[in-house]
């Protein structure tokens, strides 16, 4: 007769995950405030291991996002990056708005964090297919940190099944149609996303075509090729409702 191994729930997978790489300085665990980092923290907490959680400043997250984290996770410390959205776009590092292939601004706003420490994350393989390369752990030198993500393999339900088994708050957002929080205006949630997220918060579309027009003054005066005639131009290429787009987007002067 063969004997049947019970399987491990998920919750007590990630738990164990979190004791097995827990450093002696504790983790620095990255907070979003959105629904994996919520679970991820929460599971920390239930695994009792040492951390410091850190919010990083992007300048470009939904109000709403901010007051929740101040409101119900008021332990998590605001770290602000030396740099903002505005002024990576008409700078030398973007000149071109952000996109899924040239996410220059998740660098310099996000991923400087936790430099030398061991990073937990809410980083979920289910999210994309490059997050399914991800494994439980990875190392990132260029930062010379080490990733941890206990919920690599976790579903969106698993998650959320988590979130309500323990009765845990979390961004209204949520319950008002926004899938996926982040960055306002944010190319990783493809062009409806964007047009959905200017029309929630318009004064963000304005900040965004300001920052357009000083990149396209940047552009010229740096001889760079462009079809782009004016900042709405650029917002329009950006949201994929027209081809005109930068015919040099190298960067490579003339």
């Amino acid at each position: 007769m063969t004997n049947l191994i019970p399987s491990i729930s998920p919750e007590n997978r990630a738990i164990q995950r979190l004791v097995s790489f827990a450093p002696p300085d504790g983790y620095y665990l990255a907070f979003s405030g959105g629904k994996d980092s919520i679970c991820l923290k929460h599971l920390a907490d239930m695994s009792g291991v040492k951390y410091d959680a850190h919010y990083n400043i992007t300048s470009a997250d939904p109000p709403e996002l901010v007051q929740f984290i101040r409101k119900f996770h008021p332990d998590v410390i605001f770290d602000r990056p030396e740099t903002t959205m505005w002024k990576l776009i008409p700078s030398g590092h973007g000149l071109m708005p952000p996109t899924r292939l040239a996410r220059y601004c998740c660098e310099h706003l996000k991923e400087r964090g936790g430099e030398g420490r061991v990073v937990l994350t809410g980083v979920r393989a289910q999210e994309s297919s490059a997050r399914k390369r991800t494994g439980v752990t990875r190392q990132c030198p260029k930062n010379n940190k080490v990733l941890v993500n206990p919920i690599i393999d976790w579903t969106e339900l698993e998650v959320w099944e988590h979130i309500r088994h323990y009765e845990l708050p979390y961004p209204e957002l949520y319950d008002q149609g926004f899938s996926r929080l982040g960055c306002i205006g944010c190319p990783m949630k493809n062009s409806d996303g964007q047009k959905k997220d200017f029309s929630r918060w318009p004064k963000y579309r304005a900040m965004y075509i300001k920052a357009f027009e000083k990149m396209l003054i940047e552009r010229r005066r740096r001889n760079l090729k462009t079809s782009w005639i004016d900042a709405e131009g650029v917002m329009s290429w950006w949201l994929a409702d027209d081809s005109v787009g930068p015919e040099n987007d190298t960067l490579k002067e003339n």
